[in-house]
């Protein structure tokens, strides 16, 4: 059983690393929409600002950080990306017992966490590329996928009863204590990192902050992946405030409803994730990462039709359940490409250009949604944004990428 073997110690504790970080953000999820509506009194003009502007200038913050982290050993920088998550989220709370919690502050900490994540996950990438064998890339990326939609199925739901009887600061609290247990995590896989060697200017320079999309945009196999995957992830996730206004509002439907709708079909992420490596030992990578990434675009225009009652939740459920299925089966593809067809010396740099795009084109399409479905209505953006999906094939790679090895 290929995907059940050992990868090691070090692997296992990134891997618990990683797992009690995205619990953590999972149990933490709309916690600062939550705290800016129930203990602010912001309207929903301010919620959607904390949550795009948040991501957007994160992003935007976090690009030089890739260029400095690519010539540093990793390790020590992702235990001080979970600290500086750490002490931000827990200045929340801190405000909030004080009296002195408001809204820039939630700005402020939004922008912090955002830019430390995209230079943890940089880093971490980095990291997982030294600490496993080629082969087992695939396995590994696999299991980090699981792990994502476990945390995504079971995080909200806890986390939401946690808000209730606690408050929502306390959901905060929890997240960034579960980045002070990823930096543990971090600190226990021991051994010597052995620090990069720089060719070239000692320091890093203006051109180097580009240099990670210099590299995507000139690679035949990473130039389309890129293309595809960030204008996907972009025109899903800007439909989703559509969706609950939908369903929330226009359709009736109860939260917890709405909660359970996207939460069982999670098991999907979990289906994919385990298909992925027999998928590909069966009908090789090139094949199932084209026709995963092609399948994933098929269900969201679906959205669009949903109707009120049992019915119109049976629907969401299981277009979300097919469309995270594909997921599940095109995400560990996916990083393992892009992790086998980087230059060793280039990884954080490829990666960090990567986050930064796709969290801006989440918010740029957001916004963009948001706006068309004031002119058109909910319903109607979701079907054209679900229509753009549908031409989002053509940008997959006609190049194979080199071929996986699987291990035996």
């Amino acid at each position: 059983m290929v995907a059940r073997r050992s990868l090691g110690r070090p692997f296992g504790w990134l891997w618990a690393s990683y797992g009690v970080s995205v619990f953590g953000t999972w149990l933490a999820f709309d916690a600062f929409a939550l705290i800016a509506i129930l203990v602010l009194h912001a309207g929903a003009a301010e919620v959607s600002a904390l949550a795009a502007a948040g991501a957007a200038v994160g992003a935007v913050v976090a690009v030089p950080l890739g260029p400095w982290v690519e010539f540093r050993r990793k390790r020590p920088v992702m235990v001080a990306m979970d600290l500086v998550r750490f002490a931000a989220l827990m200045s929340v709370p801190a405000a909030f017992a004080l009296g002195v919690l408001g809204f820039p502050q939630l700005l402020l900490v939004s922008v912090v966490v955002g830019a430390a994540d995209i230079a943890f996950t940089a880093a971490g990438g980095a990291c997982l590329k030294a600490l496993v064998r080629p082969e087992d890339l695939l396995v590994a990326n696999g299991r980090f996928e699981s792990t994502t939609w476990t945390a995504t199925m079971l995080g909200p739901p806890l986390g939401g009863a946690a808000i209730g009887l606690l408050g929502p600061v306390m959901g905060v609290a929890a997240n960034a204590v579960s980045h002070l247990l990823s930096a543990a995590g971090v600190l226990a896989i021991g051994g010597g990192e052995p620090r990069p060697a720089r060719a070239g200017a000692p320091r890093p320079r203006a051109r180097d902050l580009a240099d990670g999309w210099r590299y995507i945009l000139g690679h035949p196999v990473l130039r389309p992946l890129f293309l595809h995957t960030v204008l996907v992830n972009g025109l899903i996730m800007a439909t989703s405030p559509l969706l609950a206004v939908l369903m929330l509002g226009d359709l009736g439907f109860a939260p917890w409803q709405y909660g359970l709708a996207f939460a069982l079909p999670c098991i999907g992420g979990l289906v994919g994730s385990r298909a992925a490596g027999p998928l590909v030992a069966r009908y090789g990578q090139h094949r199932v990462l084209v026709t995963a990434g092609t399948l994933r675009v098929c269900w969201s225009l679906g959205l669009a039709f949903v109707g009120p009652g049992a019915a119109g939740l049976a629907l969401v459920m299981v277009l979300e359940f097919a469309l995270i299925t594909c997921m599940g089966v095109y995400t560990p593809l996916l990083a393992t490409c892009r992790l086998t067809e980087s230059a060793p010396d280039r990884v954080v740099r490829i990666l960090s250009a990567w986050s930064v795009t796709s969290r801006l084109t989440i918010a740029a399409l957001t916004a963009l949604c948001g706006l068309l479905a004031a002119v058109t209505g909910p319903r109607a953006a979701t079907a054209i944004a679900g229509v753009l999906l549908l031409g989002t094939p053509l940008l997959l790679p006609r190049t194979a990428p080199a071929p996986l090895r699987t291990g035996g």
